[in-house]
């Protein structure tokens, strides 16, 4: 596979500017042989900060495990926004991420982050993408992840519903009373991706969510992920591995409980909606 390191960070807004103005005709079920690297990458500390309140975590030099994912986010967008990638990035939904955390990780700590592409694969709503994403310190792994994106078309009846990075579905979701009870304000879209950088427009807007084929806007589900893994405590911080499942999109504004069910080594927790409980929007496992 073709390595290309990077200046720096790139800048997400005119990444995604690209991307929307070259969507239409992106077609092929390959991506190219070619992972992305920027080396020597800082954390603010106050943009940190901003991040850990809005997600629900203490505010200190301890990162968060989704927080890499967030700061891999440009990198990934650099590539999907290549005009030899075969799916268009507009709109595409995230329906899974499995992150492992191999030590804590401390804000001073330089990281170097490597993005890379893998399988595409029919999908009974489009097609599905895998990414990887990596942090290092030095040669040491410290963080990797596995996403999977639906980009949704026309679909394929027969593809299958597993649909993981490694083949698993989602366990049960917890019932009972809830753990907890968020009210997800209108803006959190907008909140959230002015702490992220991910300004999908399903994300911020109804008019601009339904120029994207959704009724009104949904909150990312990174940040769902974020505040789910908060609520748990601060095991995730690592050494551990969680595995979400992003299986309803939850719609601006609403409000939604969190059902945990915790085993000596696994906790499994779900996201469901607090008007219709057997709606559920998450569901996370994880394991220390």
């Amino acid at each position: 596979m073709a390595t290309e390191t990077l200046s720096g960070v790139p800048s997400t807004a005119p990444l995604l500017v690209r991307a929307a103005l070259t969507s239409r005709g992106r077609r092929g079920d390959s991506v190219p042989d070619r992972t992305l690297v920027v080396e020597d990458v800082r954390i603010d500390r106050a943009k940190l900060a901003a991040y850990q309140r809005l997600t629900g975590y203490a505010v200190d030099d301890t990162v968060p495990q989704p927080y890499p994912w967030v700061l891999a986010f440009p990198v990934q967008t650099a590539l999907m926004a290549r005009p030899d990638f075969p799916m268009a990035l507009p709109g595409m939904v995230h329906l899974e991420n499995r992150v492992t955390t191999h030590r804590a990780m401390d804000a001073g700590d330089p990281l170097t982050l490597s993005v890379s592409a893998g399988q595409v694969r029919p999908h009974r709503r489009g097609r599905t993408l895998d990414v990887r994403l990596e942090a290092r310190v030095g040669s040491e792994l410290v963080w990797e992840c596995d996403s999977v994106y639906l980009s949704r078309g026309r679909g394929t009846h027969d593809a299958p519903r597993g649909d993981a990075p490694r083949g698993d579905g989602p366990p049960r979701p917890p019932v009972g009373q809830p753990a907890a009870r968020w009210r997800l304000p209108e803006d959190l879209g907008r909140s959230y991706a002015s702490v992220s950088g991910d300004v999908n427009p399903i994300h911020l807007h109804p008019l601009t969510a339904k120029a994207m084929g959704f009724p009104r806007h949904i909150a990312h589900g990174m940040w769902t992920c974020a505040r789910t893994l908060a609520a748990l405590g601060r095991t995730s911080l690592g050494p551990s591995t969680s595995h979400v499942w992003f299986t309803k999109p939850v719609f601006l504004p609403s409000t939604v409980e969190l059902v945990v069910d915790r085993e000596p080594a696994r906790t499994v927790a779900a996201l469901r909606s607090a008007k219709t409980p057997e709606t559920t929007h998450l569901v996370l496992t994880l394991e220390t």
